[in-house]
């Protein structure tokens, strides 16, 4: 078992500064949230009280994160009956039971990617999806080009030719997306029938 390091001081002063003892560096928020991501600890202490205000700072790093686009984690009916658990008589099992359900998550995490890179393929485990995906998306603008108004179709994209006088799709295109399709749906439902 690896020694496990003490947690970095960080102290916050009164002008919402924090300075992190380790570094002797003024850190913010988003510093905090990569050393999480890092698997760094910290404690953060007010500067004035040497109270330990860990469980607010690392609230407000989920909050800045939950406000960027694209970032959002916490579903809104999750958050309804979390709020909704404060004052119940269930609220000490919360905690413990949202611990477990994090640890468990995480050591599942690996095993999820394996299954993803044999499901879908490359390395990544997601190299020839997101190929399929762009050959998918070039056939479908393909396609409603076909569909466009005329007035839209004599529009001159950004190469510089009419839209009209782009190649059309082909059924046997059409098809092909088609199997496609069927066939990334077989491998999700197959995928979502394993535990």
């Amino acid at each position: 078992m690896a020694d496990e390091k003490a947690p970095v001081t960080i102290k916050k002063y009164a002008n919402r500064r924090l300075y992190n003892t380790g570094t002797s560096t003024y850190v913010t928020l988003e510093d905090l949230a990569v050393m999480v991501k890092n698997g760094e600890d910290f404690v953060v202490y007010d500067a004035k009280t040497s109270e330990d205000i860990t469980r607010s700072v690392l609230a407000q790093i989920i909050f800045e994160q939950e406000n960027k686009e694209g970032q959002s984690l916490l579903p809104i009916a999750f958050l309804r009956q979390l709020i909704r658990f404060y004052g119940d008589s269930m609220q000490m099992m919360v905690p413990r039971f949202l611990e477990q359900s994090m640890s468990s998550l995480t050591s599942q995490q690996g095993k999820f990617r394996e299954q993803m890179a044999q499901a879908f393929g490359g390395v990544s485990g997601f190299g020839s999806m997101e190929d399929n995906v762009r050959r998918n998306m070039e056939m479908f603008e393909k396609t409603f080009a076909m569909f466009a108004p005329p007035f839209v179709r004599g529009a001159k994209p950004d190469d510089g030719k009419p839209a009209g006088d782009k190649p059309q799709t082909s059924p046997g295109e059409m098809d092909e997306l088609k199997r496609q399709l069927d066939e990334m749906q077989k491998r999700l439902d197959k995928l979502g029938g394993k535990e």
